[in-house]
């Protein structure tokens, strides 16, 4: 079965790479620049099992994303990412920088898909 990611970031070269990962790991991704326009997706799609999330974006931030993403779906998967935050709350994160290697083992270790 095909899992869709929900990736999170501001940075649209950083949105970019990722999402060409994830579908190079054979994800469905969908793909969104603010913790807002995350959260719209996360109501009108009902395929999105997991949720890699930016921490510091303007607005609303990675870990309240997480935080509000998880209360509207309680079994959805979070990873993180981050360049210099401290992890939070128990999530796995995925360090900046990372290579096609690093998040493909991190997607199998913590969410045992893609």
């Amino acid at each position: 079965m095909t899992h869709t990611v929900l990736v999170v970031d501001d940075d649209s070269s950083v949105l970019e790479m990722l999402v060409n990962m994830l579908e190079d790991l054979g994800c469905d991704v969908v793909s969104a620049r603010s913790g807002e326009e995350a959260l719209a997706q996360l109501g009108q799609n009902e395929r999105i099992s997991i949720l890699i999330t930016d921490i510091n974006m303007p607005g609303m931030d990675g870990h309240e994303l997480a935080e509000l993403a998880t209360r509207v779906r309680p079994n959805l998967k979070v990873l993180q990412l981050s360049g210099r935050e401290p992890r939070r709350g128990g999530l796995p994160m995925i360090r900046k920088p990372f290579s096609f290697e690093d998040l493909a083992n991190v997607m199998k270790q913590t969410t045992g898909v893609c």
